[in-house]
């Protein structure tokens, strides 16, 4: 395997760290117990796992899993373009009406379930109708709210009919198709028998998984698009980011996900290659407009002018990553705003405080009609990058007379407090066209707090010009005017911040030297991990060097 590039060969490739050259990339331990990581086989270290493994529950959701195909799936990455899709389970690319209120796709034929049974285009109606149903209580039902009905046509084709043009719909096509019979008896989802026995049509067959530990998966020798040449994937979970780096680097793994400035310790170590993916996934604190302080537009305004993005980036990033100002980044081509920006500037920032009628209190910190900017920032504990992130945050919201208190909590407990605290959050769920990345997030009629869906405005934002925006774009068939309404609501956007976006990550990964070929770039969105990295194509790696 090649070896890990410089940082300054990393930026001129702005972002496609490694993977332009890393055609020999791979791993494999011969010596590994039980056969788990050897030439066939690989262990990978991650930090999360998914709760369920039902796409109805959520799971996989852009198309990651090995285990389920989608009718269309991420296609390698080409920057400054749109982010691209390739047929899955479909035969050919879905085919709108010139309305875009129909959608026809023809299925690939020849295709079976792990179970054995045949692909077709009953599973997919039903599946989607699963989805829409609210005995489900699908967390996905609110992704398809522009779905009317879903229909056989014949065996090998399905309609989609939608309520209202929807030009990206092709885009919500990737989510794995489940057998019909797995969905005949209405029910909810997250107690289905396919969130912990999967049966999807994918490269990979689940072996073994013991929660909150170790998942198995084997090669499925009936794919329709061949046997995978890595014959074992062993995913061990190691939620803390320091002992999964100790783990990696005692040689316990073939790769690991790891937070960028860890990652970078095995850049000059032997053996070892790292390799960064580009990513729509940003970090942000969110602001509740609920709150007496955070709900104040100067505030909001202020504190975007006195975070110093670009030393994040360089100082906690380790360089892997780019600042974020809007959630639309530049991945996504020309609905990107480059003029949608805030210059770092703390004397503006103070002086936009001022006008707004904070005034400095004995102590420094500003006060206005007796209430103290003070306000308590949640991040999860585990997460290095999310603690770094919060302090460099406190120390430059301090420097212009707000104080920032921070506070660990963990994902159970942080959920509720989003209305009223504000968090150390991360985005960019669905990055393959801007609906997806970020109507959810910053239109109003998502600022009611949901439990089931919490992060979704997690703000409670609401303006009318960003509504409208949104809704232009969401609903025009025509690019140019697609465009103009994201570069307008970005625009619009600083005006008004609903949060303070931080930045956007390159994805880093470590792997051990060895002797697999096959490894592409892709746009990874907020979901990261081994699922995704130089693995999310595994089942395209071929041996040899």
């Amino acid at each position: 395997m090649s070896s890990p590039l410089s940082r300054p060969l990393r930026a001129a490739l702005g972002g496609l760290t490694a993977l332009g050259l890393l055609a020999a990339a791979g791993c494999g331990n011969p010596d590994a117990p039980d056969g788990a990581g050897a030439a066939t086989g690989i262990v990978l270290a991650d930090a999360y796992e998914d709760s369920t493994l039902n796409p109805i529950a959520g799971y996989s959701e852009t198309g990651y899993s090995k285990i389920y195909d989608g009718l269309v799936r991420p296609a390698p990455y080409q920057p400054g373009v749109l982010p691209a899709i390739e047929p899955a389970l479909a035969a050919q690319l879905p085919e709108p009406s010139a309305d875009a209120r129909e959608w026809t796709v023809n299925l690939r034929t020849g295709v079976t379930f792990h179970d054995g049974s045949t692909f077709d285009a009953d599973d997919v109606v039903a599946t989607y109708r699963a989805v829409l149903d609210p005995v489900s209580g699908s967390p996905l039902a609110g992704s398809f709210e522009m779905l009317q009905a879903v229909d056989k046509v014949d065996a090998t084709t399905v309609r989609f009919t939608l309520k209202y043009p929807y030009a990206p719909f092709d885009r919500r096509l990737m989510l794995g198709i489940v057998p019909a019979e797995s969905v005949a008896t209405p029910g909810p989802a997250d107690a289905s028998p396919l969130g912990e026995k999967p049966i999807g049509t994918g490269a990979y067959k689940l072996e073994s998984w013991r929660k909150g530990s170790e998942m198995v998966l084997t090669a499925n020798p009936d794919h329709w698009g061949g046997e995978p040449a890595v014959k074992k994937l062993t995913v061990v979970i190691a939620a803390d980011d320091n002992t999964r780096t100790q783990r990696t680097g005692a040689g316990e793994f073939d790769g690991a996900w790891l937070p960028p400035k860890l990652a970078a310790t095995f850049a000059d170590r032997g053996g070892f290659s790292v390799v960064a993916h580009p990513s729509a996934d940003f970090r942000a604190v969110s602001l509740p407009t609920a709150h007496p302080v955070t709900g104040d537009p100067a505030i909001r305004l202020a504190l975007n002018h006195a975070v110093d993005r670009q030393a994040m980036v360089d100082n906690i990033l380790a360089g892997y990553g780019k600042p974020a100002y809007t959630p639309i980044p530049d991945s996504l081509g020309t609905f990107h705003n480059p003029q949608a920006t805030f210059a770092f500037d703390q004397a503006r920032a103070g002086q936009i405080l001022d006008a707004a009628g904070w005034v400095p209190g004995p102590d420094g910190i500003r006060v206005k009609d007796g209430q103290r900017a003070a306000f308590t920032l949640m991040y999860f504990p585990s997460e290095t990058l999310r603690r770094d992130l919060s302090l460099a945050f406190t120390s430059d919201a301090k420097k212009i007379g707000i104080e920032v208190n921070l506070e660990g909590v963990d994902r159970p407990q942080f959920r509720p407090r989003i209305p009223q605290d504000a968090g150390l959050l991360g985005g960019g769920d669905n990055p393959y066209d801007p609906d997806t990345q970020v109507y959810a997030t910053l239109h109003s009629s998502y600022a009611q707090y949901d439990a089931n869906n919490p992060f979704r405005n997690p703000g409670a934002y609401r303006n009318e010009a960003v509504d409208a925006a949104l809704d232009a774009g969401r609903r025009s068939v025509d690019p140019a005017e697609r465009t103009r309404a994201y570069q307008d609501m970005q625009a619009e956007l600083i005006k008004a911040p609903s949060n303070v976006m931080l930045a956007y990550l390159d994805h880093t990964y470590v792997m051990k030297d060895g002797d697999w070929t096959g490894t592409r770039p892709v746009l990874e969105p907020h979901s990261h991990g081994v699922s995704w990295g130089p693995w999310w194509n595994l089942r395209d790696w071929k041996p040899g060097r």
